[in-house]
């Protein structure tokens, strides 16, 4: 799969040829390339060769800035179906040319061409198109100087009262997040703090997180969600002064990501929030330009030990019914606007998508999860015993219609280090062949995932979608079509109505959550074939 960065320059050949992006301007900054979804979700399959080859591709950190279309055309919503087009072009098509291509200007335009008009709903649609888009052209404070340019506020008076009561309201909310510091998931293996309904993040929220040094030792920081990494580093320092493992203080820190296979990435001072954009077992380590090479994964990233599945005690219902109700809380944390920005690249700290980050990082988790479970195995029959429960779990989730674990888990059992175990697999009966076989014809990714659509089109809601297709899809119809807001607008389907799950009465209740929500996974790949050709050598 191609790095969002490529479906990015696509778009944006896209806009130019159209009147969009243009050649000249000058940015206020470039923005921090994402990860690809290939890395997020790491055996996600290649599209069919259908799709074509891959065109030039445009890098994000670019010094130039946008100019925008020309007022002087038709202003429609790109997520308008042909037929919807067809009937609002014959509505109204006289637009008065504005003096610049602005953003400002254009908002503008658009606000006179829907005043007062009733025509179906397309202009409802094309409004609530722009409110979705608008944080990635617009800042919210220049959006709302050119409302009140607009629409001028009367006298306050009479809405006074209205108006000190939400002001009230919102400070009170601020103040109460401001005394709650939530854990994410995977930073603490806290069971009290993993058994709480999972709420959406803000980039204000604070947050504990452990920086590391290279000698593997760590300081707590409490910090907010969205702050620069140089602020980061001064928090460090400032612990760091009281520690007794430091005799010397470091005069230049710099902050690094570090995976479990040894990759290093480097932040700058300037980047912000990147808690949420580490990997399964990333971890943070503040050291010197110079112990930068000598930086290596922690001893527990590293190192296995082999042993019998905590699975083993649990029912696959109870496993699927925890999947469901989590990856149900992390999805309903996700605003729309979070998906648009992820596929924009959105510049701004407060528009970065916290918690679709979040919930790519569990669909990768979950993932890991089922290959570390079978590889830690030893005893040939438990391994086989876990595959069936495993596809069975799969078929739960499905039944459920949660294809984010649905999928997750397929892919799982696709991992290239649990298809080789050829003698586990050849133990497995018939029927759980079988089924896993259907499940399998669901990723295929032939046909731009064509079985996977044909399943969401025939689920209603409350569902879960695979969040990773969803972006891919939304990325491509971004590219070719721009009708990408429409596939956000689905999102609002899938949601319509509340996930009902009734609380299990099994005393091992609370067990399975907190297993289902802290799962312990092993993500280093070269790590997972070793342990793989260990149960089964090549030459069995």
């Amino acid at each position: 799969m191609k790095p969002l960065e490529k479906f990015l320059k696509k778009q944006t050949n896209a806009l130019t040829r159209a009147g969009g992006f243009g050649e000249k301007a000058t940015g206020t900054g470039a923005s921090r390339r994402r990860a690809s979804l290939s890395r997020v979700v790491p055996f996600f399959r290649e599209t069919s060769p259908e799709s074509g080859p891959a065109r030039e591709v445009f890098s994000p950190e670019t010094e130039e800035a946008p100019c925008w279309p020309s007022a002087t055309a038709d202003i429609r919503s790109p997520s308008l179906s042909s037929d919807e087009q067809s009937s609002e072009a014959s509505l109204d098509t006289n637009w008065t040319p504005l003096p610049a291509d602005t953003p400002d200007n254009l908002a503008l335009a658009l606000l006179e061409s829907v005043a007062g008009k009733r025509y179906a709903n397309c202009t409802e649609i094309l409004l609530d198109d722009f409110m979705l888009t608008h944080p990635i052209f617009l800042a919210p404070d220049k959006f709302q100087q050119v409302l009140l340019q607009q629409y001028p506020f009367p006298s306050p008076e009479p809405q006074l009262p209205d108006l000190l009561y939400l002001s009230d309201r919102a400070e009170e909310d601020k103040e109460s997040r401001k005394k709650q510091v939530r854990p994410l998931f995977r930073h603490f293996r806290r069971i009290d703090a993993c058994l709480q309904p999972r709420e959406a993040f803000r980039g204000s929220d604070e947050i504990f997180c452990r920086v590391y040094t290279p000698d593997h030792s760590y300081v707590t920081i409490r910090s907010r969600l969205s702050c620069r990494v140089g602020e980061i580093l001064a928090l460090v320092k400032e612990k760091l002064q009281y520690s007794e493992d430091q005799p010397t203080q470091p005069a230049n820190l710099i902050l690094v990501a570090v995976t479990s296979s040894g990759e290093k990435a480097v932040f700058r001072p300037s980047d912000e929030a990147v808690f949420t954009t580490l990997g399964v077992n990333t971890h943070l380590f503040a050291c010197e330009p110079a112990e930068l090479e000598s930086l290596i994964p922690l001893p527990e990233e590293i190192h296995w030990s082999p042993g019998d599945s905590k699975l083993h005690d649990m029912s696959a219902e109870e496993v699927a019914n925890q999947l469901v109700v989590f990856d149900w809380e992390l999805f309903s944390c996700v605003h729309e606007v979070e998906f648009v920005c992820y596929v924009f690249h959105g510049e701004q700290a407060r528009w970065r998508p916290l918690n679709l980050e979040l919930i790519l990082q569990r669909c990768s988790e979950v993932q890991h999860w089922v290959a570390t479970e079978i590889l830690q195995c030893q005893s040939l029959p438990k391994r086989i015993q876990l595959l069936r429960k495993f596809i069975k779990i799969a078929a739960l989730c499905k039944q459920q219609q949660d294809l984010l674990s649905f999928l997750a888990l397929v892919l799982g059992l696709d991992n290239p280090a649990v298809s080789r175990l050829r003698l586990t697999w050849e133990g497995l009966p018939g029927k759980f062949r079988k089924q896993f076989q259907q499940f399998e014809s669901i990723a295929d990714p032939s046909r731009n995932h064509k079985s996977y659509r044909d399943l969401l089109a025939s689920l209603r809601a409350p569902l879960i979608p695979f969040t990773p297709l969803l972006l891919k899809g939304e990325s491509l119809t971004h590219t070719h079509t721009l009708h990408q807001i429409s596939m956000v607008r689905s999102i609002r389907r899938y949601r319509s109505s509340q996930l009902a799950m009734e609380p299990e009465p099994s005393p091992s209740h609370l067990q399975t959550k907190a297993y289902v929500r802290q799962l312990q996974v092993i993500d280093n790949q070269n790590l997972l074939f070793e342990m793989s050709s260990k149960l089964e050598p090549k030459d069995m």
